[in-house]
């Protein structure tokens, strides 16, 4: 039976949970073994702006999870959802270990294939990830 608009809302819903819980094992298990995750901007600017496969989303994720006090708060602001698309509005809270505080907001585009996350593009302040990841 195929998977129904609820059911990756659902998904959606499961991937932020794990998130926040830092269980990347648990998120990655949502996603397509081709995901393609875009973090959308300059990729001039920041570093940080490319595509994402799965394994280089997994060292992305490890190397902030390594750099933050107790991991990356992530709520759930609203969900929307039709046939294989889903659009989620986060904010995350995380205490950096060098005292910097990330308070970002979020837009993700999901798409969803066989019940997986089969490609994201995140979209969210630039100038925030600059300041508080990259700034010297």
């Amino acid at each position: 039976m195929p998977n129904t608009t609820s059911d990756n809302k659902q998904t959606t819903r499961l991937l932020f949970e794990r998130f926040s819980a830092s269980d990347l094992d648990g998120a990655l298990a949502l996603f397509s073994d081709d995901v393609a995750w875009r973090n959308v901007g300059t990729p001039a600017l920041l570093p940080s702006v490319k595509t994402y496969d799965k394994q280089s989303f997994r060292r992305l994720f490890e190397r902030m999870l390594e750099r933050l006090e107790s991991g990356l708060q992530m709520k759930l602001l609203a969900v929307i959802g039709e046939g294989d698309r889903v659009a989620a509005e986060v904010e995350s809270a995380g205490d950096l270990r060098n005292g910097r505080k990330y308070r970002q907001q979020y837009h993700f585009a999901l798409e969803f294939r066989d019940g997986k996350i089969s490609a994201v593009r995140e979209y969210n302040d630039t100038q925030h990830v600059h300041d508080t990841w990259y700034r010297e």
